[in-house]
């Protein structure tokens, strides 16, 4: 399962969502904006606060930063999709 940690507003995490979209993929978006419990979930596992934020389930796969997101998931999902 693909889950995004995101904000609304966030063109980066935009640009990922679109990815997926673009793909018909299923993902879980996690709200990161201040005062909700996942951005607290997302300073423990990322030790940081900066989205989008992607974590593959699957692949036990966590990384930051929306190009490297969009690229990981052409190349592991744009086939499968």
């Amino acid at each position: 399962m693909l889950e995004i940690y995101q904000k609304e507003g966030c063109p980066f995490c935009q640009k990922v969502r679109a990815r997926l979209s673009e793909l018909g993929l299923s993902w879980i978006a996690h709200s990161a904006e201040p005062g909700q419990r996942s951005t607290e979930v997302l300073k423990k596992i990322s030790g940081e606060q900066k989205v989008p934020f992607l974590v593959d389930t699957d692949r036990n796969v966590m990384m930051p930063e929306s190009d490297d997101i969009v690229e990981y998931i052409n190349e592991h999902y744009a086939r499968e999709a």
